[in-house]
């Protein structure tokens, strides 16, 4: 299993990025997937999650977040608006298994960087 998070940056209050994490060594397009972040200091935040269609999120990012998946391309995204300087963390893709609480064990890629600030 190959999970390559990419995407991230630097961006000012209310900007956007989208993340995205390229998937392979296992059948993609019937598992469900999800992301999760880490802030500096603080423990792991589960963020979003996919199945193959439905969607959940966290609530401090509901309304902002959209999490989506191309199975052609074996990619899961996260497109994140009006973003705020309390999303900076490192964001992190995964297998999921459903769960709202996010553990190293099933987040262990090298991460992406997104940092908000002015």
């Amino acid at each position: 299993v190959q999970l390559v998070e990419s995407g991230g940056g630097l961006v000012q209050p209310g900007g956007s990025l989208r993340l995205s994490c390229a998937a392979s060594g296992f059948l993609f397009s019937s598992s469900a997937m999800s992301w999760a972040r880490q802030a500096p200091g603080k423990g792991l935040e589960w963020v979003s999650g996919i199945y193959i269609y439905a969607t959940r999120y966290a609530d401090s990012v509901k309304g902002r977040f959209t999490i989506s998946r191309d199975n052609a391309k074996n990619t899961v995204y996260l497109q994140m608006n009006s973003l705020k300087p309390e999303d900076t963390a490192v964001y992190y893709c995964a297998i999921w298994g459903g769960s709202t609480t996010a553990t190293p064990r099933d987040y262990w890629g090298q991460g992406t960087q997104v940092t908000v600030s002015s």
